[in-house]
């Protein structure tokens, strides 16, 4: 055990020192020899030229100049696309929720899966005098949200089992959710794409989400209202089609992204 810890921080002190290295280059804005490096750094020479010649063989680095100068590589640039990516893709969500606000005065939400709990990525609060909000990042149990029934909606019900703990199933008012009756309101979500719900949370409020998919369709994430519960009957159909109508919108950003996915 005691040899396999000491492996595992060798690997974790060579993986830092490589961010170190790259972050050199970045901060220097030039091509660099190795040794050059290792004396910028304080670093072990060896340890500096064998991590230089396995980002080389990654394209992470890239021969440039002479004497062996070595400068930030085209996988990096890559990388920076992806990312860049998935920053366009919050900030196309972000005024999306501005737009679905517009049309319906109430707090609009992007939410997604955070491990094996649910989490609200970017909220825009509705325009009306008494507004209801939720923290940005907070992490809640998947079965208390309508979300929920739409971001599980890809696994079978041995996996939503198997996801899931025991404990996520009692709810915040002290009831406890049947797994058998959450499993079949997910499938039932997935067929009518989407879930509305008299919130579990409180006694005042009407949720609604519904699903944002990649290209493999699979919920990636869901676009979510929080209205007062009977405003939220109220306009249910004008609602839903505000919602529905931004993820047609945010599933041709997520076709941009290399991955497919959100982190």
């Amino acid at each position: 055990m005691a040899a396999e810890s000491k492996g595992t921080n060798q690997r974790a002190r060579g993986l830092e020192r490589a961010f170190d290295i790259l972050d050199l280059l970045r901060r220097e804005n030039r091509s660099m020899r190795p040794n050059e490096i290792a004396t910028k750094m304080g670093a072990p020479r060896s340890s500096v030229y064998e991590l230089v010649r396995l980002l080389l063989d990654m394209k992470v680095l890239e021969n440039s100049g002479e004497d062996g100068q070595v400068f930030l590589g085209s996988r990096l640039y890559f990388l920076g696309r992806a990312y860049n990516n998935k920053v366009d893709f919050y900030e196309s969500a972000e005024r999306l929720l501005g737009q679905i606000v517009s049309e319906t005065s109430e707090t609009a939400q992007l939410c997604k899966l955070e491990g094996s709990k649910y989490t609200v990525a970017l909220m825009k609060e509705g325009s009306r005098p008494f507004r209801i909000s939720s923290n940005v990042g907070e992490l809640v149990s998947v079965p208390s949200t309508a979300s929920g029934r739409l971001l599980l909606g890809h696994l079978n019900d041995q996996e939503i089992m198997d996801f899931l703990d025991d404990d996520d199933f009692n709810l915040p008012r002290g009831e406890r959710l049947h797994p058998h009756v959450f499993i079949e309101e997910v499938r039932q979500a997935s067929k009518d794409g989407h879930f509305t719900f008299d919130s579990i949370v409180d006694n005042f409020t009407h949720c609604f989400a519904v699903p944002v998919y990649n290209k493999e369709n699979k919920c990636v994430a869901t676009l979510c209202l929080v209205t007062p519960r009977d405003d939220g009957h109220d306009n249910k159909d004008a609602y839903l089609k505000s919602l529905k109508k931004v993820a047609k919108e945010l599933e041709m950003h997520l076709e941009a992204m290399p991955t497919h996915d959100l982190v």
